[in-house]
């Protein structure tokens, strides 16, 4: 159900994680799964506060924004080693019109975003029962 549109994102993806910036945003790592009569897509944003996060549906483009912002340090602390990418993170991803977009529930715990997004009803399978042409005939006079 979620679709990808451009078979090159993966390329894309690999080149935000190594290039991100403040000003261009990096890719978060994803998991999608499907799980009875819902999707769940589960975003791992370690270290952004649950107010830094940005979730967005337009039309079937569900937009996920997540901000890592520097801890407050003194500022005459000096660093041995830096490798905790901070700046914008986002991913976005092309939703199928099978699923319910206005009913989207987001929680966060423990470093993972998790949206579980529930299929349309009027895309479940269901059961069509059969019925028979009506005995009765109305007669038409000439």
């Amino acid at each position: 159900m979620l679709m990808r549109t451009d078979p090159f994102r993966e390329l894309d993806r690999l080149a935000e994680q190594i290039t991100g910036t403040w000003s261009k945003p990096s890719a978060m790592p994803m998991d999608a799964y499907r799980d009875q009569d819902s999707y769940v897509v589960a975003f791992d944003v370690p270290g952004v506060s649950k107010d830094a996060i940005d979730i967005d549906v337009e039309r079937n483009m569900l937009t996920v924004r997540a901000e890592r912002r520097p801890l407050q340090r003194p500022e005459d602390v000096q660093f041995e080693l830096s490798e905790r990418p901070l700046g914008v993170f986002s991913r976005q991803i092309v939703l199928a019109d099978t699923l319910d977009t206005e009913n989207i529930r987001a929680d966060y715990e423990a470093g993972v975003l998790t949206l579980r997004i529930p299929i349309a009803q009027r895309a479940k399978p269901r059961r069509i029962s059969i019925g028979s042409p009506e005995t009765a005939r109305t007669e038409i006079d000439s």
